[in-house]
């Protein structure tokens, strides 16, 4: 019995911590964005984006006025 219980158990528990360590990584490269925009270029050139500087501007000011910490 314990050796479906255990299995079952830690892939759950490695699911939920991978998850949050996902999403606090993400949330430390947002807001390393919002203060280097050749971060924010490089971001906008893999999605196929090819930024000015003025929407470049543009970009950081809307990351700017967004919330990443709860």
């Amino acid at each position: 019995m314990w050796s479906y219980i255990i299995p079952i158990l830690t892939l759950l528990v490695g699911a939920v911590g991978g998850f949050f360590a996902g999403v606090y990584y993400l949330r430390r490269q947002l807001e390393n964005m919002q203060s280097n925009p050749a971060m924010l270029q490089e971001m906008a050139k893999k999605m196929g984006y090819n930024l000015d500087k003025k929407q470049l501007g543009k970009a950081q000011q809307m990351m700017k006025k967004q919330k990443f910490r709860p």
